[in-house]
């Protein structure tokens, strides 16, 4: 395994203030946004919610909406049946539910349509600063098996073992960090490694996977 005190050192350096790139302006937005970042680019994602979020500003107006307006209006993010589906369901949970406000318990989270550990994650860290696991996207999953954090495949497994090896303090950034560094240097299907300030303590796990 990787020297974790000088990997997070490294990242520490690189990317200090490491955190979502979804741009939000509350809770509710983030989560909306973090539905639909799956299998789409953040940036992506950041090019619809403006307009999506004019016009349904908050879980009410979401709730009350037609699906079909909603998937005009997220088509090119994929998935958008799907992903209107989970947002206006959440939402009317939200609304019924939950006073109207995004709850900030991983166990509630859990119980909206759409979400699950990854997008609660997220959620708790980037919008109410509750350390309660660690993300595991697709770069953190690559990286951190690259970098022989684990030997898991299974994002909840893959989850289990950063927790375990990391300082609390350091789940929110650290799995930002590496998404940041799996988007600049540790690309998929070709790493930079020679552009790698890691590449010396790298013990270049599955690198061409």
């Amino acid at each position: 395994m990787t020297n974790l005190p000088s990997l997070i050192k490294m990242l520490r350096k690189e990317y200090p203030n490491a955190t979502t790139a979804l741009i939000h302006k509350n809770p509710f937005q983030l989560l909306v946004a973090t539905i639909l970042s799956a299998q789409c680019t953040d940036k992506r994602v950041n090019l619809v919610t403006p307009a999506l979020f004019k016009k349904y500003p908050g879980p009410k107006q979401f709730a009350a909406a037609r699906q079909e307006d909603v998937e005009k209006m997220i088509r090119s993010t994929g998935f958008y049946h799907n992903k209107a589906l989970s947002i206006i369901e959440a939402s009317k949970a939200i609304a019924a539910d939950f006073g109207g406000r995004v709850p900030d318990s991983m166990e509630k989270l859990l119980t909206l349509r759409g979400v699950a550990r990854k997008t609660a994650n997220v959620v708790l860290g980037s919008a109410f600063g509750i350390a309660e696991g660690v993300v595991v996207d697709t770069h953190v999953k690559r990286v951190a098996f690259r970098l022989g954090l684990t030997k898991n495949t299974d994002p909840v497994k893959i989850e289990r073992d950063l927790m375990a090896i990391l300082d609390k303090k350091d789940w929110i950034w650290f799995a930002h960090a590496l998404v940041l560094h799996g988007r600049k240097i540790c690309k998929a299907p070709r790493p930079l490694c020679s552009e790698c300030p890691a590449e010396r303590i790298c013990p270049k796990n599955g690198v061409a996977g």
